[in-house]
């Protein structure tokens, strides 16, 4: 007969009464419980040669650090999603196999990442901004698609919620789930990981503590920073004529300004980059513009700088990146695939969401923006304030001065 402590039973106010189940306050993370939610089995006779010999074959494959297929969900954008390395490779050290799962917009990402075998794209309606309708078809593909997969880890924003997951997950037939929820899991979670959501916690160091509540460590050596999976993609042949000696010589030769965002609440105005671009090249620096908005990026590169707008794959901009000796971006993705490269920022920061969860992580880097301003913290896509003030009082001038603080 098992005992528990008295730490089972009573913990973290947050957290839920788990009669089952086993819980331990965590020192990663200011607040955080782990709380084992899975159901005890009734007791029951097995015949030997039937049921339980299978079980037993396959734990002695496996092996006791061997924990089967295990999937890593991060369901939104590429920065997220290069945001949640550190927690991916914890659990590389222990899994057979490591499936990720992304949305649409976190696909290249994903495939980026080390440790990472397989990735599989579904789009989750509780989560995209331009969300699907929830059908029993769109559910039935996930679930089919998810055969095999013996263990799982949600990764999820503060403001995202794992149970729809979590439930599909269970349809799937995982055995073992693990994610945040300060919302009662019932038997969706096996582990669940609550955390004081008031304090803010760079989200790499979030998802990472995720992986540690399921159990996955990162391995000895590995600094905890972000990364991607090296060789890069080789740009010279097709785009070396353009990036001229950046394609062959080292790091540092031109700066890349990337002018565009996914929501509109986090982008700088395009006549400042344009005008960014114009005093950076007067500065004596070769710059290099990129982008998805092909009209952007040629208003912004003006003549006078190389216009990459529409032209590379994600592992190709990762290429680009790494050649930079400063890139100047707003809160999106490019800046964290820029600290997954090892290239300092001029991030001009919105403060739609705290910058002490999501500035480029890892890498030097110079914060522009007023993050006080009464946008702060809203989550908004669109400025809630006339003017975007946030944003709007940068000049280019403090945008060069960072630049040289960089490269210097």
């Amino acid at each position: 007969m098992r005992f528990l402590g008295i730490d089972a039973i009573f913990h973290d106010p947050a957290a839920t009464w788990c009669p089952r189940a086993q819980a331990a306050t965590s020192g990663r993370m200011p607040g955080a419980v782990l709380c084992d939610t899975a159901p005890r089995r009734r007791m029951r006779t097995v015949p030997r040669a039937s049921a339980r010999k299978p079980a037993v074959r396959a734990a002695r494959r496996r092996g006791p650090l061997d924990r089967g297929r295990v999937l890593v969900a991060r369901l939104d954008g590429a920065g997220d999603v290069l945001l949640a390395g550190p927690a991916v490779r914890a659990v590389r050290t222990l899994a057979r196999e490591l499936v990720f799962l992304a949305g649409p917009d976190g696909r290249q990402a994903a495939e980026l990442l080390p440790g990472v075998d397989r990735v599989i794209e579904w789009r989750a309606p509780w989560i995209d901004h331009t969300p699907p309708p929830v059908t029993k078809g769109q559910a039935a593909d996930l679930v089919g698609r998810l055969a095999g997969v013996d263990e799982a880890v949600i990764l999820t924003s503060f403001h995202q919620s794992a149970l729809p997951l979590a439930l599909l997950l269970r349809l799937a037939g995982v055995r073992r789930i693990t994610a945040i929820s300060n919302d009662y899991p019932g038997s969706l979670l096996d582990v669940r990981h609550v955390v004081d959501e008031s304090v803010d916690v760079p989200e790499a160091e979030r998802m990472l503590a995720v992986a540690r509540a399921a159990g996955f460590e990162l391995p000895a050596g590995d600094d905890g920073k972000l990364a991607v999976q090296r060789p890069l993609p080789d740009i010279a042949e097709n785009l070396g004529h353009l990036l001229g000696a950046g394609a062959h010589a080292g790091k540092g030769t031109y700066i890349v300004v990337h002018p565009g965002a996914s929501a509109p609440a986090r982008t700088w105005p395009a006549e400042r980059h344009r005008r960014t671009v114009r005093e950076l090249v007067q500065d004596g620096h070769r710059v290099v513009v990129t982008g998805n908005e092909r009209d952007l990026t040629a208003y912004v590169a003006d003549d006078v700088a190389v216009d990459l707008g529409g032209v590379t794959t994600f592992a190709e901009l990762a290429t680009v990146i790494d050649g930079a000796g400063v890139l100047v971006a707003g809160n999106t993705g490019p800046a964290h695939l820029a600290a997954a490269v090892g290239t300092p920022v001029v991030s001009l920061f919105a403060p739609v969401v705290p910058a002490a969860r999501w500035a480029p992580y890892g890498v030097p880097t110079v914060l522009l923006g007023d993050q006080e301003a009464p946008c702060r913290a809203s989550r908004a896509r669109t400025c809630p304030v006339p003017g975007h003030p946030c944003l709007s009082h940068v000049t280019s001038e403090q945008v060069v001065k960072a630049v040289r603080e960089l490269t210097q």
